[in-house]
């Protein structure tokens, strides 16, 4: 029998285990949660719950109405700087990596739906003014490294004291994107106005497009939210048209025969694959006689000839012509018309279901055929997509203006042109915007019809995001045949772009971006609109809402909860009174702790 001491000691021993034990389960639980895949679902179920406790739809309906109502907004938690609801890598984790689909938009459904206000870094400064952003921006503003490190050597992007620096290289063309493109010019019509708008597939951090704008080319650079994370934040800080897109599954949100280039350097996109559906999508969106440029793999690269085979096989089926081939770089043309590929019927290039929309692209699947070129009623026979050169193209009344469906089409046009140099004039005079002025670079227009708004800006240095909504007549092939550029989209969603993108945002009648077809019902809130709105626009950014007296001054009441100053004015006088003005002012405010 033991002593009263070995039995203090023993208890004492079996204490100091216990503790230890704990101590290493939790120890190894914490290991398992931070690094392992486990570790994230623990952290997605936790952020689940706790929606569904704070937001169920309750809960969530009464904290919408105390934002109606100016109830000042919480900030989000500092590590959602660069929040994007619909790229999130968080939530894209859960689907299937199957042709990137995981890398295309994934939105989080409404009880998810952030409700607080995104905070800028830290150290967030007044962005470097157009054009001297081309070629620098403050390293605060985005403090991600990675880009740079990786591609510095090739002459993408560098840290340089308190700045990126863009000397303006490439993968492809290390030497900068000018020299590249004087080399593409000795093929393509880049001076004479017959090229006004192209899109940059895989774009990095956009030199091309931001190059191309010296040749007045306008270009839309897209590329996923991916491993270098910020390309497209940095191109859009740099001033550059830019958007977070993926070619996986879907249709890219433009619209048929838009581009009179498209390009691609070193985008890595196998486009032969999946039946030819890539190439199938990007002969989509070229405009008839327009042009493809591939500069990279698998274009006479090494271990890649079988797929540089195949690639040449499908666009000859299709009918482009191979303009040149000089090292690594290929330029093809795209045919006039359909007659050749009529002509040579070939079983693996067909023309597409003529029930088949080639404008429809929001959320539509990738389709394995030659979108068809649209058929004039009067004759039957597929419409001639000819426009005027550059700049006379803007003033156009293109054919496509046919979807309109009453009145005189050209006389609506006519009207809108005026219309819109009317309001400008009115907004510089009397509201005393800074457009023309290097506080105002990238711009949006969230009800864009025919781009009216960005067509009377185009004398000041600006770019417009023109979008026109998924649920409205689709007026945005009219707005590429003028040589301007944007997107399709939901407003009920998030848009693909990071925070403090945008200097300024346009918008007529709001309210209808959210309303059903019915024109009864709101499929979303105002609210989640007007944070996605303060979501992209940069700190000090500007808003103009133009739009009926009672919905602006139901905003007016939101602008305390979001940090913005608004004043509300009377339109110009051709408006009687229908609609007013909302000028909203986002307020530069520091992150706490």
């Amino acid at each position: 029998m033991g002593t009263p001491t070995q039995k203090k000691q023993g208890s004492q021993w079996k204490l100091l285990d216990c503790v230890s034990g704990l101590l290493f389960a939790a120890v190894f639980v914490f290991l398992v949660l931070v690094y392992t895949p486990l570790g994230d679902s623990f952290a997605a179920s936790g952020r689940q719950s706790l929606a569904l406790t704070i937001r169920d739809s309750k809960g969530r309906e009464k904290i919408l109405t105390a934002i109606e109502h100016g109830h000042p907004l919480e900030q989000c938690p500092q590590e959602l700087e660069d929040h994007m609801p619909c790229e999130d890598p968080k939530r894209a984790r859960f689907f299937s990596k199957d042709r990137n689909y995981y890398r295309e938009r994934h939105c989080p459904p409404p009880s998810e739906k952030l409700l607080c206000l995104i905070s800028p870094p830290k150290d967030y400064k007044s962005p470097v003014p157009w054009p001297e952003s081309l070629h620098k921006i403050w390293y605060s503003n985005m403090p991600h490294s990675k880009i740079a490190e990786r591609k510095g050597h090739q002459g993408w992007m560098k840290e340089q004291g308190s700045y990126f620096v863009f000397p303006g290289g490439g993968t492809m063309f290390t030497d900068g994107a000018r020299q590249y493109i004087e080399k593409l010019e000795t093929i393509l019509p880049l001076n004479d106005g017959s090229m006004r708008t192209a899109l940059d597939i895989g774009s990095g951090v956009a030199s091309f497009g931001g190059y191309m704008l010296e040749k007045d080319v306008l270009t839309i650079s897209f590329a996923p939210r991916d491993s270098h994370k910020a390309q497209i934040q940095f191109a859009l800080e740099r001033g550059i048209p830019a958007f977070v897109a993926m070619l996986g599954t879907h249709r890219l949100p433009f619209p048929s025969f838009g581009f009179d280039l498209a390009h691609c350097s070193r985008c890595l996109i196998s486009f032969p694959s999946y039946n030819g559906s890539y190439f199938l999508e990007v002969d989509r969106l070229i405009r008839p006689g327009g042009y493809f440029v591939l500069s990279g793999p698998p274009v006479q690269w090494p271990k890649q000839e079988s797929e540089w085979r195949s690639l040449q096989g499908l666009a000859s089926n299709m009918c482009y012509q191979l303009l040149s081939v000089e090292g690594n770089t290929a330029i093809w043309q795209k045919p006039l018309n359909h007659s050749c590929l009529m002509k040579h019927k070939n079983a693996q290039v067909q023309l597409c279901n003529r029930k088949d929309d080639p404008n429809a692209s929001w959320y539509v699947p990738l389709k394995s055929c030659v979108s068809r070129l649209p058929v004039s009623a009067k004759k039957a026979i597929p419409e001639d997509l000819t426009v005027p050169k550059w700049p006379k193209r803007l003033t156009y009344p293109t054919k496509r203006l046919s979807v309109v469906p009453h009145g005189d089409k050209a006389v609506l046009f006519q009207a809108d042109i005026h219309r819109w140099e009317r309001r400008v004039r009115f907004y510089k005079k009397a509201l005393g915007l800074a457009l023309g002025t290097s506080r105002t670079r990238n711009v949006m227009d969230m009800n864009a019809i025919f781009g009216g708004f960005a067509a009377a800006l185009i004398g000041d240095p600006v770019w417009v995001m023109n979008v026109v909504p998924s649920s409205s007549l689709n007026t945005l092939p009219v707005i590429y045949d003028r040589g301007l550029v944007g997107v399709t989209h939901d407003w009920c969603e998030a848009f693909s772009t990071y925070p403090r993108t945008y200097d300024l945002i346009h918008v007529v009648d709001l309210k209808s971006l959210i309303m059903d077809r019915t024109g009864e019902k709101n499929r979303c809130s105002l609210v989640d609109v007007i944070l996605e709105m303060d979501r992209i626009l940069r700190p000090d950014g500007m808003v103009v809402i133009r739009d009926t007296p009672d919905t602006l001054e139901k905003l007016s009441k939101m602008m305390p909860a979001v940090r913005w100053t608004s004043n509300i004015y009377n339109s110009d006088i051709e408006s009687s009174g229908k609609e007013k003005l909302l000028v909203a002012n986002k307020s530069f405010w520091t992150p706490t702790a």
